[in-house]
């Protein structure tokens, strides 16, 4: 299931990095492009803070929790052979991963970096593609947290894991 998680972080860091260069190239002028009214709209802004902007004189941090975050997702993401651990646990990392490279890459320069945010929602945020993926990771999580389902799948009737062969054999 690691390999699922790494692509599906993949997967997640690509397309946040794609629509971000497409905000860039498309909403550099001041546009705002109008999706549902003033519901939702895209328009450019570069987040030096966490969510709303909090803690914009202090980037640096954020670049070593979205570090943190990737170590740890990373490290949890091996003992998984949950399915639905596997996407969750995908989502993070993808969304922390894309957030330490904007934080590390971007400008005004390496640790310091904003993040590229464009989706505006009614006015009371604007976001990203990796944020969408933290958010649905992390409720995802929430949810297999409070239904009790372990990291570890377990096998059905007549069923067995490989990891559950190598270990019941003795070797």
């Amino acid at each position: 299931m690691f390999r699922a998680v790494v692509l599906i972080a993949a997967v997640v860091l690509a397309a946040d990095q794609l629509t971000k260069y497409w905000a860039e190239s498309t909403l550099s002028g001041g546009q705002t492009i109008t999706i549902l009214g003033d519901l939702l709209q895209l328009r450019l802004l570069y987040n030096p803070g966490a969510a709303f902007s909090i803690g914009s004189a202090y980037t640096w941090i954020f670049a070593v929790f979205a570090a943190a975050a990737v170590v740890a997702v990373t490290v949890v993401a091996w003992r998984v052979t949950s399915r639905a651990w596997a996407v969750a646990l995908g989502l993070v990392l993808g969304g922390a991963a894309t957030h330490l490279l904007d934080r590390l890459f971007r400008e005004p320069g390496f640790a310091r970096g904003h993040v590229v945010d464009f989706i505006d929602y009614a006015g009371f945020f604007v976001g990203n593609v990796a944020d969408i993926a933290l958010v649905v990771g992390v409720g995802i999580v929430m949810l297999l947290n409070v239904r009790g389902v372990p990291l570890r799948a377990t096998a059905g009737p007549g069923e067995t894991r490989s990891d559950e062969q190598v270990s019941s054999s003795g070797t």
